[in-house]
């Protein structure tokens, strides 16, 4: 009896490395350039057509989602894929079954597993049973997928980011942390602005200067932004925090962090405004920026799209 795409018993050869895609970190600066590349491609047209013909992708949210799940659903439809879409209250993952046993389960059935969800170790877990790759859509220490479409984004409008500032301002969040990863493997200069109770853990930040990063975590915002092609924030509120002593105190410790018209003065005349959404306006960020001439921020999510088809490209083995 034959098994699932998963599945390599009785094939008479030895398996070859999974390509999972779970941190930046994990790969090098040109498998990183790899995707890109074949995201950049799917968006210009240039890619075979229906290259996930006869394959099947799993997508697992156990934390609320709009454009990881639009994205990717219909990046492996326009791919030719079939995609199964199952919610915490959809998998028996949501109620008890362990990652483990899911990954060993859904290993049979699809050709790749997509998990956004909250504890980094239940992704460990579902990667370590997997017998076929595995994506992370979202933990709460690390947001890849996002990043892929954030440097596509940048590239578009302001070419190569090698060599660039970008700042971060607000809270040193899960994309905060990819955002360091990638300085350190794309080779641009990195100013994390945020109060000191919520900057990214300094074992990352070292990590990262270790690998010839520049990054500089400051809580002052105008020193962070000035000069910068590019600034990012995020909401100040994520899922994940909702439990951690209520939104009040982090608004209180975040307001002079917002991006508004008169922080963003201070950047490069010609930067770019990312944020990867949902945004809560008259917060993070004003609807003057949000809205203004120099906001990438649906570029940048219309290219969740496009990034994400390189990152399953390049994990399928395709392209």
């Amino acid at each position: 009896m034959d098994g699932g795409p998963g599945d390599n018993r009785g094939s008479g050869e030895a398996a070859s490395p999974l390509r999972h895609f779970l941190d930046l970190a994990d790969h090098d600066t040109a498998t990183l350039r790899r995707m890109l590349d074949l995201g950049v491609r799917c968006k210009r047209g240039e890619i075979a057509d229906k290259p996930l013909a006869g394959k099947t992708v799993a997508l697992i949210f156990e934390k609320p989602s709009t454009r990881t799940r639009v994205s990717f659903e219909v990046g492996i439809r326009q791919l030719g894929g079939d995609v199964v879409v199952l919610s915490g209250k959809d998998s028996q993952l949501g109620r008890g079954e362990s990652p483990a046993d899911t990954a060993r389960v859904l290993s049979r059935y699809v050709d790749a597993i997509m998990l956004r969800t909250d504890k980094a170790s239940k992704l460990q877990e579902l990667v370590a049973h997997a017998t076929v790759p595995v994506i992370n859509g979202l933990t709460d220490l690390s947001h890849p997928c996002q990043l892929m479409a954030d440097v596509m984004t940048f590239e578009e409008h302001r070419g190569p980011i090698a060599g660039q500032v970008v700042a971060w301002t607000g809270d040193g969040n899960n994309v905060a942390r990819s955002f360091i990863q990638a300085a350190a493997r794309l080779n641009f200069t990195l100013r994390v602005a945020t109060p000191p109770e919520l900057s990214p853990p300094a074992q990352l930040v070292d990590w990262a200067r270790a690998e010839g990063a520049r990054i500089e975590v400051t809580a002052d915002v105008v020193s962070a932004v000035r000069g910068a092609r590019c600034v990012v924030t995020d909401t100040w509120v994520s899922m994940s925090d909702e439990k951690e002593g209520g939104p009040t105190s982090r608004h209180n410790q975040l307001a002079p962090y917002q991006l508004n018209a008169a922080l963003l003065r201070h950047a490069a005349p010609d930067a770019i405004v990312m944020h990867c959404l949902p945004a809560h306006r008259g917060e993070e960020i004003t609807d003057e920026v949000i809205d203004g001439p120099q906001s990438v921020v649906f570029d940048e999510a219309e290219n969740r799209l496009h990034a994400q088809k390189g990152v399953l490209l390049w994990a399928l083995g395709i392209g």
